[in-house]
């Protein structure tokens, strides 16, 4: 529990100077400015969604190329940049991802109510840039995991504030955009918010139909995108997949029994999850660790599972550290970002070929400890149970207070 000015979150709440602001906008700025430099199609990732919609427009199915995975709705939601020119778009798409994962921190701290002029809102997001290999790397891939990233705090923003209809109509729409979210599902069936979890089914099933409509092969992704990804068999993606069902056969463990143990870790990740729903503590720091726990668990059994999905869970657990029962109180939590600092020289993990041991690492440490914690409860939760009352109504410096534990003044 906070117990004062001493304690950490007193001095993360206070605010930042001009000059850390500075900074933290020159790494931005240079981060973006040497993606542009050396991307094309705003990053090979986003190219891929991009080249689908070019083939699409040109009388093709998009899901000629097995590598694109999305619903038909992702097809017409990238058209528009298939119409840009590619020196348009190879600017365009950097400084929206930026600008989307700058907004998905955004949201996270005002999820937790963390002041935006503070110390934390500032260092949070330049650990994530500086200290975090993956944020750099979706960047530069301009991966559509980014709108996760975005969509993920905004809905628990909104549902924070009994705004669940909306927030599942958020979920819906990124999950037309890319299936990552799906899992979000279960959070509202926790909750028991029908006509939420309604909107987080409708809308990408109607629009989903709606597009593939419009496409010369309307059954593409059921009978050639759903087989690609339950079979996997693809000697390129499986060198960065960081998933039990990828790494463990890699490492000599038969593929039946790595299948099995990550659907089972992914099985009990779900019901910690639970667990930490109907926990300690205040409702936002609830709604975080709750929806990382499942994602997590998605995580570990999905096929396939990248690095940079951390991007969706990591914010929203970061933004909530200033709470004294929050995972990030958790040495584990911290160890399992190890793997992940740029600049640091694994023997015989460096290749390409090996880093998905690295992030395999990562996803399940992490995982494990959110399962922990979820299981164990968060001691300092429990001495602050009755903060979440003052959190909830938002009464600006002593819900804080009340939240965090402490006499600090954000």
């Amino acid at each position: 529990m906070a117990t004062g000015k001493s304690d950490i979150s007193g001095w993360l709440v206070r605010p930042a100077g001009i000059g850390w602001w500075a900074g933290l906008l020159a790494v931005l700025a240079a981060l973006t400015t040497h993606t542009v430099l050396v991307t094309s199609d705003g990053g090979m990732d986003n190219g891929i969604v991009v080249d689908a919609a070019r083939t699409w427009l040109d009388g093709g199915s998009p899901y000629d190329d097995a590598h694109f995975l999305y619903f038909p709705s992702a097809v017409m939601a990238a058209a528009p940049q298939a119409l840009l020119p590619r020196s348009v778009l190879d600017v365009l798409m950097p400084v929206l991802v930026v600008l989307a994962l700058t907004a998905g921190w955004v949201c996270a701290l005002l999820l937790h109510r963390v002041p935006l002029r503070s110390r934390i809102a500032l260092l949070g997001l330049l650990g994530l840039v500086v200290g975090f290999a993956p944020f750099a790397q979706l960047v530069r891939l301009g991966n559509w995991t980014v709108t996760a990233v975005l969509a993920l705090p905004l809905c628990l923003l909104l549902a924070s504030r009994g705004r669940w209809v909306a927030a599942g109509a958020v979920i819906g729409v990124a999950v037309a955009l890319k299936p990552l979210l799906a899992p979000m599902a279960l959070l509202f069936l926790f909750a028991r918010r029908w006509g939420a979890l309604a909107l987080v089914v409708l809308v990408p099933a109607v629009s989903s139909v709606a597009a593939a409509f419009f496409l010369p092969d309307p059954t593409g992704f059921l009978t050639q995108t759903l087989p690609f990804l339950f079979t996997a068999d693809d000697s390129f993606l499986r060198l960065y997949e960081a998933g039990p069902a990828a790494v463990l056969p890699r490492l000599g463990v038969p593929q039946a029994l790595a299948q099995a143990l990550a659907v089972a870790a992914a099985a009990v990740g779900v019901a910690c999850a639970y667990r930490r729903w109907r926990g300690p503590g205040p409702e936002a720091l609830r709604l975080a660790e709750t929806s990382a726990g499942l994602m997590l668990s998605a995580f570990l059994v999905s096929r396939p599972s990248y690095n940079h999905y951390l991007l969706v869970v990591l914010p929203l657990l970061l933004a909530g550290m200033p709470y004294a029962g929050s995972v990030t109180r958790r040495p584990g939590f911290w160890l399992a970002l190890v793997p992940q600092l740029p600049g640091v020289t694994w023997p015989w993990l460096e290749s390409g070929k090996r880093r998905a041991f690295r992030d395999f690492v990562t996803l399940c440490v992490l995982a494990g400890t959110m399962a922990y914690h979820a299981v164990r409860g968060a001691r300092s939760a429990r001495d602050t149970g009755g903060a979440s009352e003052g959190e909830e109504t938002g009464r600006g410096e002593g819900g804080w207070r009340a939240a965090t534990g402490g006499a600090v003044r954000p």
